[in-house]
Parts: structure tokens; sequence; C-alpha cells
């Protein structure tokens, strides 16, 4: 028997197949964001028995991975709607930048550490609309544009303040300082400045060559000959390809330009096709894992994919969000909740730069496959 287009049991029945089909899917969905949404509590809970009252920051890992611990604390927060730390990120404004070991201001001798508190302060304001913590990341981000230098490459910030080397990752988070800055400021001046430094940043980062044929980010540039840099072929980290997500949904939503999500995507799905293994779990391609550096990356990007996927939904962002959540929980942990470095397995070790970057991911899972989302 056929069926013509005028026929309303052809319109009928593919209908009632795809509500069929789409009912598992949705329960599916749902169920993931759930688990995960449990998963994330308990690492949350195990995450903060690192932090140390004193000082404001997380022992067992760095400076700079402390601001992405209370960055990660702020998802949390907010995904659970849970007022519970505010006391933290308090606490830790006041005394961070001047117990021992700390810098005041959160400004030290290197422009992406400043980043990172810049964002952490930024994310924290948009928790709790206090205006201490975006006055904080104004502050750190009038010293970090004083990096900005053009005798070399043309432009782009310098790594740090002593020594000369011009990357990837302090440049992306200039640039998402200056457009999230941009986004959230009180006066058209202020708007205007943040902006116009947030898209020459762009400008100069997109030509400067550091994203290469596959559309990954290598890790800087090559500076043998000032006048004409050039890509220097390092390693393609996951953070890299995280950050500049996070900068160009922000600058999108600043001065909206189809370019800059068309880019962000195209970014986004190659760190999943190339950063992956075969079970679609994100892996670095180096095989540094030691330290505290190393560990922190893959919960920039997760994190990160979550801000690309609240503009613009992707089925293979929270695919892969599904996935590597449950990777880390089923394979890279150990029986006090503590999460490894290798999502894919076995656990390793436990301390806070490794637990707080699983725990981006599963915030990013629990966001990314909850109801808002779909």
């Amino acid at each position: 028997m056929t069926f013509s287009k005028a026929n309303p049991v052809f319109r009928i029945v593919p209908v009632f197949l795809l509500l069929c089909m789409s009912v598992p899917m949705l329960a599916a969905s749902s169920g993931s964001s759930k688990s995960a949404r449990a998963h994330a509590h308990k690492a949350v809970d195990v995450l903060q028995q690192w932090y140390t009252p004193e000082n404001g920051l997380y022992r067992t890992t760095g400076w700079w991975n402390s601001a992405n611990a209370i960055t990660a604390l702020a998802n949390y927060s907010r995904m659970t709607h849970s007022k519970k730390y505010l006391p933290i990120f308090a606490n830790t404004l006041h005394v961070a930048q001047t117990a021992h070991g700390g810098f005041p201001g959160f400004i030290n001798d290197y422009y992406d550490d400043e980043g990172w508190w810049a964002l952490a302060w930024i994310d924290v304001y948009d928790l709790t609309g206090k205006a201490e913590y975006l006055q904080a990341a104004g502050s750190i981000f009038d010293d970090m544009q004083k990096g900005w230098d053009t005798k070399s490459c043309g432009g782009g910030l310098w790594w740090s303040k002593k020594t000369h080397g011009k990357n990837a990752i302090e440049n992306e988070l200039f640039l998402t300082v200056a457009a999230s800055l941009a986004n959230r400021s009180s006066t058209p001046e202020q708007r205007q400045k943040y902006l116009a430094w947030a898209q020459k940043e762009w400008v100069w980062f997109h030509d400067s060559g550091m994203i290469n044929g596959q559309h990954l980010i290598n890790d800087g540039l090559n500076l043998s000959d000032p006048a004409h840099c050039t890509n220097n072929g390092a390693n393609t980290w996951t953070y890299n390809q995280g950050v500049i997500l996070g900068a160009l949904v922000e600058l999108n939503k600043a001065a909206p330009d189809p370019v800059l999500p068309e880019t962000a995507s195209s970014i986004a799905l190659s760190a999943i096709d190339h950063l992956s293994d075969t079970q679609g779990v994100l892996h670095e391609l180096n095989k540094a894992h030691t330290g505290g550096d190393v560990p922190q990356f893959k919960g920039v990007f997760s994190r990160n994919l979550m801000l690309l996927n609240s503009a613009f939904p992707n089925d293979r962002y929270q695919a892969f969000a599904r996935t590597n959540a449950e990777s880390i929980w089923n394979k890279d942990r150990d029986a006090a909740d503590h999460l490894g470095f290798w999502w894919a397995g076995p656990f390793d070790l436990a301390d806070a730069s490794r637990q707080s970057s699983a725990l981006d991911a599963l915030v990013a899972a629990g966001v990314l496959n909850s109801k808002q989302h779909r």
C-alpha cells in the first residue's frame, strides 16, 4: 500500500514514530544530566577538602589552578542554585591576594595567571551580582593590557613580564576578559574601551597563524624573526581549544558577527575529533601528565564547550559531555571519589587540579544535557 502526501496517515505515522523514538532519547539525556549532577555533588565535596581558609587557596596545586577551582565551584553553584559556597568566594577574594604566597590585586609576573583570576571573579560576579568581584576583574585587566606589544609579531600579549614569549593562552584569556567586561560594563564608555581591546586582540590572534589547518590552536609563536612570527607547531593543548570558545561567545554577544560562532564551532568539533580517543574521551596528545599544569587543561575545554553550547546548542557537544562525564566516574575514580588525570582510566592520583578539572566536566554534562539545553 502506498500513501500520497495528501493522505493524513502519511503524516501521522512518521510523526508518531519520531515521538516514540524521541522519548527514550530524552529520558536517557535527562538521566545522564541527573547522574552528572549527583556525581558533581560528590566531586565538589572532595574538592573542598583541599580548600585552605587561611589563604583562600587549594592545597596540592598552584596559584592559577586555584583560580580554576574557584571557577568550577562557581559553575557548580550556578547549576545547583546553591548559596553554600558564597563565603568561600568572599574569603578567597579578600585573603588569597594578601596571605603568604599571594599576590596583591591578583597581579603577578604572568599574564595568563592574571587572566585566570579575572575570569574567576567574572564568574563569581555573574553568580552573586556583587560589584566587588567585577571590580577585581577590571583591575586585573588594567594590568594585563600593559603586556600588549607591537614590536614583536605586530601585537599580542607577552606571556611573562620577565621573559619574552607570545603564546596562545595569555592572548585567549585577554580576549575573553576584555569581551566579558564589555558585556558587563555599566557605562557606554567602559563598554567601548573593553570591546575595542577585544576586537583588536581577536584580529591579531586570528591573523597570527596560531590556528592551524586542522582548525586547532598550537601553543604559540616562533619569535626568531620578530617581524614575521610563525606558528611554532607546538602541542595543541586542550585548554587552548577551550578558552577561545568562551572568548568568541562573549565577543559575539558584544558585537554579533556570524564568523565568530562559525570559527568557534570549527575549533570545538576539530578538538572533539582530534583530541578524543576511539571511545570519545578527551585526552592530551602530549604524554605530559605530571605537575599541576597539564591536569587542569581538559576541564577548561569542557566548561568552555558548555558556554558555546549555551549560545549555540549542538548534539555533538552534548554527546561528548555525556561520554566524558560517564568515563570519569566509571573509570577514573577511587573509592573516596577522588578523580584523576586519565579520564579514560585508570585512576592515577588525587589533587585539587585533577579534581577541579574533572568537576568541570561533570558540571558541563549536567548543564549541557539538562532540559533547557534540548
